[in-house]
């Protein structure tokens, strides 16, 4: 048998968990929907905190920036610089001691001219490296330095190269050589359109040792390249003015010495013009740690450091146009790890899923809940209420949605007639068509045929059940957000609407929302619904809308609910457009009272919920009170929901007795 070995699984998302279930994202959603907000405010915050065992971007953020403070704690960037000094003063000092003991003037030449070498090491170096030295252990640190920077210049500018390098010797060199060629000879081919992905393949079988991030493609290879020489131009431009020119000019030496610098400077050539942003000014990045860095780990961090202030770009999303496309998967990969990566993934599916599952739609760009979505939100609005109502929903006190608008059956039959509702009662039916045959003698072999006429059909009467036109006006002014009341306004409409829904299917709902203007809102508007930053409680159009609503079903009871924090200060002029005074103008209230008039002889009784404490809106509501009938309900803003269910249940339930 085959030997078999278990362990965790680390290719991805686990492939046997749970279908992506996004109900209770929808939930988390919903929370901030009815505290207010709108759907795409709502849907940034939930990828912003995550939910369930799923980061979020602030999460993924946090991550970042402590990786930042760790790369920056790291070292000192100007730790290459440090190590060459030293071992040049290694070097100096062993043939220092060398020469002492001897008397002879070449020695004391020898010494005069080390006396002579200029403070920049990259300049010392140059002097230098034609000396012959006297001191073996001199000579040996010499080449141990020239080694050290040719393995940390190519590996600054080729990741992986220090390691691929530990021995090098002119075989090894000239392959580096032969690399650099053949990589500019496959990018002069692609830019004739002439490279192909075996040639890619032949290349890296040859020299993929030298690449440690095993790039996959031409252009992947290219990525890393001048992903690393943008980071070393950074490191440059981090240093002081005297340290990047001393720096700048060991590099250069480096190079030369190594045979490297033509082929460096063509393969330079071949990358800026594939890629023009290599030419661009790099900002540079402050390193705070004590430890010394070499030249190609200081590159790696600096790169880091690029790689992650772009991550913390993309993750705060605090730019026009900004989606979680924008974020660079293998940025995440490379700096938090493949959790991250399943955590992003997780989070970009998320709107995905929400859209295919039928919770959110987008409408001309705007993101918007589908009725799906309402309702589910509808009814969590519902639970709200009625956690707050004592006893909450009695047993059994709901209709049956499928019986229409019968009540209660009275035991007696009718002829059925073109528009009943009511239902068929089957044994009167067929003991009529029964007698019928009988009396017309339609029989045969001693059986009597039934066969059923329009005529014979029986419907059961029922008692009258009455059924409600509920229309709910909610002020949608500035005031409403100022004082923190339009999120409990806008949670109390689709509470009532869930309400009607499920309790009372057979009622007509209409929502009114009211600023300046006035305008019906659909029952999905009402989730996504933001108060109007404009001047004016136009309450006159409202029950003009209102009471259009109520002639459209003259036979349901009416019902006009009122959620103001304010007097009305605006009315609809003859030509349609809006009229806004403070303090409101005469025709203001004469027109909104003619409306209430208007209301009082459809025997409407209007009841108002007031959510501010104002002397000149408690005149006017009294007024209103007088003049309709209705109540005067001074409710605290964070039970409104609870006072106007309840308050619509006992006058639904008054005139259902009638």
């Amino acid at each position: 048998m085959a030997d078999y070995r278990y362990g965790e699984y680390d290719g991805g998302p686990d492939p046997l968990a749970a279908p992506f279930d996004v109900r209770g994202a929808l939930d988390d959603m919903g929370d901030d929907v009815l505290d207010g907000d709108t759907p795409s405010d709502a849907l940034r915050d939930l990828l912003r905190r995550g939910w369930e065992d799923r980061r979020g971007l602030d999460d993924l953020l946090r991550q970042v920036r402590e990786r930042q403070r760790e790369l920056r704690n790291r070292g000192r960037l100007d730790g290459m610089l440090e190590q060459a000094r030293a071992l040049l003063d290694t070097a100096v000092g062993q043939e220092r001691a060398e020469l002492f003991p001897d008397p002879s003037d070449e020695a004391r030449l020898r010494e005069a001219d080390l006396d002579t070498l200029p403070s920049d090491t990259s300049q010392a170096i140059r002097q230098l490296s034609d000396y012959d030295w006297r001191s073996g252990a001199a000579r040996e640190t010499f080449d141990k330095l020239r080694d050290l920077l040719r393995r940390e210049v190519l590996d600054s500018q080729f990741r992986g190269m220090k390691e691929a390098m530990q021995n090098p010797d002119p075989a090894a060199m000239q392959q580096v050589k032969d690399m650099m060629s053949d990589l500019r000879q496959m990018l002069d081919a692609d830019s004739r359109g002439e490279h192909t992905q075996e040639d890619f393949d032949q290349f890296m079988e040859k020299y993929g040792e030298m690449f440690p991030e095993n790039p996959q493609n031409l252009e992947e290879l290219v990525d890393s390249l001048v992903r690393r020489m943008m980071a070393a131009q950074r490191l440059l431009n981090s240093l002081s003015d005297e340290q990047r020119e001393e720096l700048a000019d060991l590099i250069a030496q480096t190079m030369e010495d190594a045979g490297l610098a033509a082929e460096m400077a063509a393969l330079s050539d071949a990358l800026m013009q594939r890629r023009p942003e290599l030419g661009e000014m790099q900002r540079g990045e402050r390193m705070s740690g004590d430890q010394p860095l070499g030249l190609g780990d200081a590159t790696s961090a600096i790169a880091d450091l690029a790689d992650l202030s772009g991550l913390e770009d993309q993750l705060s999303q605090d730019y026009a146009g900004a989606s979680l496309d924008d974020v660079d998967e293998e940025a995440v990969r490379r700096a938090l790890g493949r959790q991250a990566v399943d955590d992003l993934d997780s989070l970009r599916r998320l709107e995905k899923e929400l859209q295919r599952q039928g919770y959110l739609t987008r409408n001309g760009g705007r993101l918007e809940l589908t009725p799906k979505a309402v309702r589910r939100l509808g009814d969590t609005a519902l639970r709200r209420v009625f956690a707050g109502l004592t006893g909450g929903l009695r047993s059994g006190d709901h209709d049956r949605p499928d019986a229409g608008q019968a009540g209660d059956l009275t035991g007696a039959t009718r002829d059925w007639e073109f528009g009943d509702e009511q239902p068929i009662d089957v044994p009167a039916t067929v003991r009529k068509a029964l007698l019928r045959s009988v009396e017309r003698g339609e029989s045969a072999g001693g059986r009597t045929r039934v066969k059923l006429s329009p005529s014979d059909f029986q419907v059961a009467e029922t008692e009258r059940k009455s059924v409600a036109a509920v229309s709910l006006l909610v002020d949608l002014s500035y005031s409403m957000a100022l004082r923190g009341t339009w999120a409990v306004a806008k949670q109390t409409a689709l509470a009532l609407h869930a309400l009607l829904r499920s309790k009372y299917p057979q009622d007509a709902i209409q929502v009114v929302g009211f600023s300046n203007y006035a305008r019906e809102l659909v029952e999905t508007e009402l989730a996504g619904l933001g108060w109007d930053m404009v001047q004016g409680t136009n309450l006159h159009h409202a029950l003009m809308l209102a009471g259009r609503h109520l002639d459209r079903h003259p036979d349901h009871e009416p019902v006009v609910l009122i959620v103001t924090d304010g007097e009305p200060t605006a009315h609809l002029q003859r030509d349609g457009r809006p009229w806004f005074d403070w303090p409101p103008a005469p025709e203001t209230i004469e027109l909104t009272l003619a409306e209430v008039d208007k209301m009082t002889r459809r025997h409407a009784a209007m009841n108002i919920f007031m959510l501010a404490e104002d002397d000149r809106l408690s005149a006017f509501v009294d007024n209103v009170a007088k003049r309709n009938g209705g109540r005067v309900l001074r409710a605290q803003p964070e039970r409104l929901g609870e006072y106007v269910v309840s308050d619509f249940l006992r006058t639904r339930g008054a005139r259902s007795r009638r």
